[in-house]
């Protein structure tokens, strides 16, 4: 079957922060000396990567730092929640292990998701705090795994796992590459071994399935994957393949996807329909927190994905937010091809499950959409405030859903 996109999705005319930084620098180097080179393509992978810069940079980071030393609230309270998570603690054990396995006989996934969270949150608390008990704990959890882990297996989930704590797992590297106790290298290597390649099968042939048949949050915690990998090791491809992917990818994770159904001024707000809004909310929500870290790992890197296609993701995260606040929004009947011949299946109503689940993504969408470039998130908004502070992972339970996102956005994005 066709891989490719029925849809070419263009910018609008936008050009992304970096892209416009890259063309005017590269524009005065040609006109100075005279050559007749074109400017940089909006959009590209950054010539050199930043770092810190996934979910958290050092803005984030040192803002962190002041608040939560100075006392003051939300940081504080968002200091707190993590402090008095068990994973959070330098005591933590890490249960590494050769093989993962998520779906089918012998599961034992939640020790990985369980030492990622472990490892993220040690690192936040070292990097706020500096406190040098707890950067040891998240360098020997990730050493461990990344000395240790060979395969992730299972039936068709091996690919959310892949995906999930793909992206995760770099985001805790990432806090921890410039500590000496971490070993860097052995954590690039794993990376590329264990994980990208489960993640690149999926993207480009989703597990043998008719395009459709996977929803959105396969498709984006694998392409956050690939973006987290390509910023660890500092490839561009990797970067780019992501970047790409969210345009203009064939599969329910690219935006106009993931996003099928827009309404203009609806009581004053533009919304967004879900794809996943007629499944259920539990996994709506979890499609914030996975495209949101997709966009936050590329604002990081110079590229606003928030703003894409018309700010398309924060129409749909207005709509998402909305409904789960239990007000209505409008509903498109969805219709989409399953299994391997594509056999046609439709939702005609909302899906009303899960409605109101607390899920710690909602501080990111807010503090970018409605502090960095000051809109008028009133939905966003009233979720994010309506459930702080944010925890993390072992905050909301002990099954996967509670870990489908590090979490803490209170603490690391108030602005």
């Amino acid at each position: 079957m066709s891989r490719t996109s029925p849809h070419t999705h263009h910018e609008g005319g936008r050009v992304s922060r970096r892209g416009l930084l890259k063309t005017a620098g590269g524009l005065t180097a040609a006109l100075a000396v005279g050559a007749t080179a074109t400017a940089t393509t909006a959009g590209a992978a950054p010539a050199t990567f930043t770092h810190p810069g996934m979910l958290h940079n050092a803005g984030d980071i040192n803002r962190a730092k002041v608040r939560v030393a100075a006392g003051d609230d939300p940081w504080l309270s968002g200091w707190n929640r993590l402090t008095a998570n068990s994973h959070s603690q330098s005591t933590w054990t890490n249960r590494a292990t050769a093989t993962v396995i998520r779906g089918g006989t012998g599961e034992n996934y939640p020790q990985l998701y369980n030492d990622i969270a472990a490892a993220y949150q040690n690192a936040l608390r070292w990097k706020v705090a500096g406190t040098e008990a707890n950067a040891q704990c998240a360098a020997n959890i990730l050493n461990a795994w990344s000395r240790t882990l060979t395969t992730v297996t299972g039936n068709a989930d091996r690919f959310l796992a892949a995906g999930l704590y793909g992206w995760q797992f770099a985001n805790a590297c990432e806090l921890m590459r410039d500590h000496p106790a971490f070993d860097l290298a052995a954590a690039q290597d794993m990376m590329v071994r264990v994980f990208y390649p489960l993640n690149n099968q999926f993207l480009t042939g989703h597990n043998d399935a008719c395009i459709t048949n996977y929803w959105a949050n396969w498709d984006l915690c694998n392409m956050a994957s690939v973006m987290a990998i390509g910023i660890l090791t500092d490839n561009a491809a990797k970067y780019d393949q992501a970047v790409t992917y969210f345009k203009s990818g064939a599969g329910n994770g690219s935006i106009q996807h993931a996003v099928p159904f827009l309404y203009g001024n609806v009581e004053g707000y533009d919304l967004g329909q879900w794809q996943e809004s007629g499944r259920d909310q539990g996994h709506t929500v979890m499609g914030m927190g996975q495209m949101g870290a997709l966009c936050e790992m590329a604002w990081n890197q110079g590229d606003d994905l928030y703003s894409y296609d018309g700010r398309r993701f924060m129409k749909a995260a207005q709509y998402v937010a909305k409904y789960n606040l239990n007000m209505d929004v409008p509903f498109t009947t969805y219709t989409w091809g399953t299994g391997q011949d594509c056999a046609q299946q439709s939702q005609t109503v909302l899906g009303s499950a899960s409605r109101g689940q607390v899920r710690p993504v909602w501080a990111m969408l807010h503090y970018h959409y409605g502090r960095r470039l000051l809109l008028d998130d009133k939905y966003i908004a009233q979720m994010c405030f309506s459930v702080a502070p944010e925890g993390g992972g072992g905050d909301y339970g002990t099954t996967s859903g509670g870990f489908d996102q590090l979490g803490f956005g209170t603490l690391m994005y108030a602005k």
